[in-house]
């Protein structure tokens, strides 16, 4: 029962990355590949329908955790609790751009709610990859599962700890590149004329960029994390989430030199999910690992919840898995075909 809670946590993660990370992309590169008012207004329309439903499958792998893994959950928030208040008011932050640069007409207006849309959809993907690099190279756990860092101390990940060392600010410069890589793709496939063209040339940029810095991320992931690469080399889903990646990666460069818009998005999509796929098949069962002592580490088999709350957990959420998933899908069904900017004064 607690493997299968797991699994579902890393689901609901992997979609919320998958999904919203299109919005991020597209959002911290409006500003390159959007040049004038109605540009920027065209890629607001291309995002605008899904942004904020793809928050919830944030909200959704938070309330697996809480339903699951209270006390992992409960450290997490505790030791985190400066980047994930970060984290929030960069969402906010987000949110408030896209609804309010609309509403007064002035270039200066927009301008500043376009810079702010920008930074906050750069700075997420940072803060989510920073948040992954700081769970693959270890927290120090105490002996009664809690622990807190400052936003960074000795910038070395075998030194003093801080959330921010040189390996999870590679990792969340690897998660920003991943992201900018999708979004442009998602913008390839929902727009036209100069958008889609600008979009395509910074794909084909990103593209180099994602891989080298994939690849040195999962190398200093080796060396400080051992524990990954036995645990990709035991498990045979590992090896197939690891394909799932690797393929999907040259789908997305395939596809997009070949003109295949959608397929070239969903092989990004692919790559971000077998990725994360495969980090969380090669860390089971731990969820935080204790540098001070391992065996101070909180899993998922000893820091559960009652088996009968995880049995009663299991009979609401299939329901809400459904539930999301017909609402994403009709939601793309409804918007199907190129995006337009809105008129003016209608919409964003």
């Amino acid at each position: 029962m607690e493997t299968l809670w797991f699994a579902l946590a890393a689901v609901m993660v992997a979609a919320y990355v998958v999904l919203d990370g299109f919005d991020f992309g597209a959002g911290a590169l409006h500003l390159a590949v959007a040049r004038s008012d109605r540009e920027r207004r065209q890629v607001l329309a291309a995002i605008g329908p899904f942004w904020d439903g793809n928050e919830v499958w944030l909200l959704a792998g938070g309330g697996v955790l809480f339903l699951a893994f209270p006390k992992v959950l409960a450290s997490g928030l505790s030791g985190f609790y400066l980047a994930i208040f970060l984290l929030i008011w960069v969402l906010i932050l987000r949110g408030i751009s896209i609804e309010f640069r609309s509403h007064v007409g002035d270039g200066m207006w927009r301008s500043f709610w376009d810079a702010a849309f920008a930074l906050a959809s750069t700075l997420a993907p940072v803060l989510l990859g920073a948040a992954l690099g700081n769970v693959l190279r270890g927290v120090p756990l105490d002996e009664h599962g809690w622990f807190a860092l400052p936003l960074f101390d000795s910038f070395s990940p075998t030194g003093a700890l801080g959330i921010l060392d040189w390996y999870t600010v590679l990792c969340g410069v690897t998660a920003l590149a991943a992201i900018l890589h999708h979004g442009a793709l998602f913008l390839v496939w929902k727009t036209d004329g100069a958008v889609r063209e600008r979009s395509l040339r910074w794909a084909g940029r990103l593209f180099p960029a994602t891989l080298l810095l994939w690849l040195a991320a999962g190398a200093a992931s080796a060396a400080l994390a051992p524990r990954l690469v036995s645990g990709l080399a035991a498990r045979p889903l590992a090896w197939a989430t690891t394909a799932l990646a690797i393929g999907g990666l040259a789908v997305s460069f395939f596809a997009r030199r070949r003109g295949r818009e959608l397929a070239a998005f969903l092989g990004s999509a692919a790559f971000l999910l077998g990725v994360l796929a495969a980090t969380a098949t090669a860390v089971f069962p731990v969820w935080l690992r204790s540098t001070v002592d391992p065996g101070f580490s909180l899993t998922a088999h000893a820091h559960a919840a009652s088996p009968a709350s995880l049995t009663a957990g299991l009979w609401w959420w299939p329901f809400g898995f459904v539930l999301a998933l017909v609402y994403a899908t009709v939601l793309f069904r409804l918007h199907r075909g190129k995006a337009q900017a809105a008129p003016e004064g209608e919409g964003y």
